[in-house]
């Protein structure tokens, strides 16, 4: 359709639609620099700078100015070891899920075995069931196998088998596999395997033959599965809620236990800071898929 013909109810749709999207982001951005300290009603921004201080409940002087809450948000010890586990997490289990799961698209794709049927449909699974099950059945497994290793071995008190940081990176590589699975698998539709054919013709062997030209070939979709499974884990909240442990709260558990408590800008800062940091990671990848392509 020709740009002049279109009709201004496309346009006012296409507005509203991203209205809808990234208004409550920019609100969350504006109440992260808001000075009433009950983030109720946004009561202005600090502009003074100097020692703290407040007047019913109201930041009138700062010595970080507009960014009092972001301040107070990198002296908080609990926001960065919640935000250093968050990170462990989603590097771990996104570099592990990805290499499962692109060895486990060029099984899908190439090969023929027994229960290739069954695989394909179990990789929609974790995908399609609510992720609250997924959660309190991984639970269910982590509690009855630790029961019994550590009754069968009869471990001591302090040697004992529980939930904690382990616990949860293994839950979101079993959550991630499918999907970056599905992303590669897509990739390699496309995949023209004479490439890989002239390349052993030229003496090439098979592992080199996969470093030098399938991986090369395959790396933008390798890329999207693991940025995919990376944001996952960042954001992932219910099944981490059932599987993590002591020394193991992330930052999605940790916001969770602030709004339970008290609602202050606090939580808009850490939400901002999460927010530029996902957008970063996007950008990152998509400027590496560019270069790649």
């Amino acid at each position: 359709m020709n740009a002049s013909k279109r009709s201004p109810l496309v346009t006012l749709s296409a507005l509203a639609v991203y209205f809808f999207l990234y208004s409550p982001i920019a609100v969350l951005v504006l109440f992260s620099l808001n000075a009433s300290k009950t983030n109720v009603l946004f009561e202005g921004v600090v502009t003074q700078f100097g020692p703290a201080r407040l007047e019913d409940n109201i930041v009138v002087q700062s010595p970080c100015g507009p960014f009092h809450w972001f301040c107070v948000l990198a002296q908080n010890d609990e926001v960065l070891d919640a935000a250093k586990n968050t990170l462990t997490i989603a590097f771990t289990s996104t570099v592990i899920a990805t290499a499962i799961g692109t060895m486990a698209a060029l099984a899908l794709q190439r090969y023929s075995f027994p229960v290739k049927n069954f695989s394909e449909a179990a990789l929609y699974i974790p995908i399609v069931i609510p992720e609250i099950v997924m959660g309190i059945g991984i639970l269910v497994l982590f509690s009855a196998l630790f029961t019994w290793i550590n009754n069968t071995f009869g471990l001591a008190s302090d040697q004992r088998l529980s939930l904690g940081l382990g616990t949860v990176i293994v839950s979101h590589i079993a959550f991630s596999v499918p999907f970056v699975t599905l992303v590669v698998r897509a990739r390699l539709h496309g995949f023209d395997k004479a490439v890989e054919e002239a390349a052993m013709d030229l003496g090439a062997n098979e592992v080199t033959t996969f470093w030098r030209v399938t991986l090369p070939i395959i790396a933008p979709g390798v890329l999207s599965g693991a940025l995919l499974a990376f944001t996952l884990s960042l954001d992932d909240f219910i099944i981490t809620f059932f599987t993590n442990g002591p020394g193991a709260t992330t930052l999605p558990i940790y916001v969770y236990g602030l709004l339970r408590r008290i609602i202050t800008p606090e939580v808009n800062a850490l939400s901002t800071v999460w927010i530029l940091t996902v957008l970063a990671v996007v950008f990152i990848s998509q400027r590496l898929e560019s270069r790649e392509a």
